[in-house]
């Protein structure tokens, strides 16, 4: 096992770093000056000239990208261009936001979309599998955007039981957390289905039955633990696309997140938090697909890593 972490390890390094130069070079290819932007429209060219000399934007990408990296392998990420704050401090306090949404969900998303797969499986070809089946479809087929915006007009403008928007209470979880777990929940609720449908006709299905086990049982610890390595996978994606993808339901509730940070610098060109921001969901995807591999030695004792 060890030698696998440490060789998956030193593959993740250059992933890093062709990772950290794509975030360097694209920034850069945004048109606008950040400098103007800094200085405002207003400012003298010399006030602009002073701030594009002094953050080093006026000398070859290559030198800025070296000092870049410099710095970052001392572990500083460099200060906001926007509002003069450490990039680090705006990172921690964002991300805490948006680890809180993305946890939520998930677990939202792998609680309830296992256990409806699992009834679903249990009692196939009926109306309870098929109305569920049904709205995991429509939950997945729906745009996030547009099931944020049913959900404040409902909850929020019409029956005032939940906020509009922002953050401060658990009350302000609920809406953001059910718009983004839904299409997850329906995808797992039906993967679960299919593979829990996949190994009930095994061998060791009908053993555990004639054992006298009861059908729940046999399904939570025989047909289900089989058939979770597809599930895990899913959900191990999921979670990484609940960290980096959770922009538009960030912007809809007023969500103070990552996704919602990420596209503020973007639009100001504030090179420093861009950079590390895109750097931080790297290395948190890389974090999420090593446990999913760990997973799997866990899930099924077979499985060994040479």
């Amino acid at each position: 096992m060890l030698p696998y972490l440490f060789r998956r390890v030193l593959l993740a390094v250059p992933t890093l770093l062709g990772v950290s130069l794509l975030a360097f070079m694209a920034i850069r290819l945004i048109p606008g000056d950040p400098a103007v932007l800094m200085a405002g429209e207003r400012a003298s060219d010399e006030v602009v000239e002073e701030i594009r000399h002094a953050y080093g934007f006026d000398r070859p990408v290559y030198v800025q990208y070296l000092a870049y990296m410099a710095r970052l392998l001392q572990g500083d990420l460099g200060v906001s261009t926007r509002d003069w704050q450490p990039v680090a401090r705006t990172l921690i306090h964002r991300f805490r936001n948006t680890l809180a949404l993305a946890g939520v969900s998930f677990v939202m998303a792998a609680v309830l979309g296992v256990s409806t797969g699992v009834l679903c499986a249990i009692r196939p070809r009926t109306v309870f599998d098929t109305a569920n089946m049904m709205l995991g479809l429509l939950g997945l087929s729906m745009p996030a955007y547009w099931l944020g915006l049913m959900l404040m007009l409902a909850f929020s403008v019409k029956l005032r039981w939940l906020p509009v928007g922002g953050i401060g209470t658990i009350s302000h979880l609920v809406l953001p957390t059910l718009t983004l777990s839904m299409a997850n929940l329906g995808i797992v609720a039906r993967l679960t289905r299919s593979g829990v449908l996949e190994v009930i006709g095994q061998d060791y299905i009908r053993t555990a039955r004639a054992k006298g086990l009861a059908e729940l049982r046999v399904m939570l610890n025989h047909a289900l633990r089989n058939a979770l390595i597809p599930i895990v996978t899913i959900l191990g994606l999921g979670m990484g696309a609940l960290l980096s993808g959770a922009v538009v339901t960030e912007t809809v509730f007023s969500w103070p997140g990552m996704g919602r940070l990420l596209i503020d610098s973007i639009f100001a060109r504030d090179y420093p938090t861009v950079q590390a921001a895109i750097l931080l969901l790297a290395v948190l995807a890389f974090a999420i697909n090593l446990l999913v591999d760990l997973t799997y030695a866990f899930l099924d004792p077979r499985i060994r890593y040479a």
